[in-house]
């Protein structure tokens, strides 16, 4: 590569170029598909994230549920023990502070008995949601192993041009300095098209159409050196003739013509 012509080296970087443009075609036709499969794969895994917290949720009201019942069946047996105590009371500040026991298991079960049809309601609530979700996750799942099908087909069809197209880059690529094949990746990286090694058509640079002046295009049709387009950054690397305008065409140097002296005859 150290031995390698200004042309060459444009001609290496313009077969690098048609090569990623035929790659970057292959990425157009698969769209925004890879994108969306995506997408649909993290809203499923969203949904099931928040199935397994419902499910979490329904087991801890299940268990609160489970509580409050023991709870009220404790209450009862104490409400039990405490009524056959009174029937043997000595006075009536005994009877008094039973009856208060009493009250204060009758209040306990009031609000386990309310915690209970609260816990029902929110059950409800849940698995209502739980529904919904698992209906959601159904309708996504059916909609991205469609659009997993729709991608696949296309990578199947363009499987075996990608993987021929990226061993002759690999080859293209180790024919071009690393500097100037940083250059390239880099300015390729940045420009919305992909186009970093570009013709002059009609006078203007390919990929971006910036007029390039006519001077410029007699040192880019020289080779003698490579061009960047001052605006876009691209590598002008040839000048398609045929569409330039005669008065864009770069004029040569002209050999002047030498018209003789003549004498006039003296009479």
């Amino acid at each position: 590569m150290e031995n390698q012509s200004v042309a060459q080296k444009l001609e290496a970087l313009v077969k690098l170029q048609s090569i990623d443009s035929k790659l970057d075609e292959l990425k157009k036709l698969r769209g925004d598909l890879p994108d969306e499969v995506q997408d649909l794969e993290d809203e499923i895994e969203g949904y099931k994230t928040r199935q397994t917290r419902y499910e979490t949720e329904l087991k801890d009201i299940e268990e609160g549920n489970k509580k409050h019942k023991e709870g009220i069946k404790e209450a009862e047996k104490l409400i039990k023990k405490y009524t056959e105590q009174q029937k043997n009371v000595r006075n009536n500040r005994e009877f008094d502070a039973i009856t208060k026991e009493i009250e204060l298991q009758e209040l306990e079960i009031q609000i386990c008995e309310k915690k209970i049809k609260e816990g029902k309601e929110s059950v409800t609530d849940k698995k209502d949601e739980v529904e919904k979700t698992n209906t959601l996750v159904a309708e996504r799942g059916e909609h991205l192993d469609n659009k997993k099908k729709e991608l696949n087909d296309i990578l199947a069809e363009s499987q075996e041009e990608e993987k021929r197209l990226m061993a002759e880059r690999e080859k293209a690529a180790k024919k071009i300095e690393d500097k100037l094949l940083k250059y390239y990746e880099r300015l390729r990286t940045s420009l919305t098209n992909g186009l970093a090694v570009v013709r002059v058509v009609r006078g203007a640079a390919e990929g971006c159409n910036i007029v390039i002046p006519p001077q410029k295009i007699a040192e880019i049709r020289e080779k003698k050196k490579i061009v960047i387009d001052e605006h876009s950054g691209r590598i002008l690397a040839d000048v398609d003739m045929d569409s330039l305008d005669e008065g864009d065409k770069p004029k040569s140097a002209k050999t002047p013509v030498i018209v003789p002296n003549r004498r006039k005859k003296v009479e």
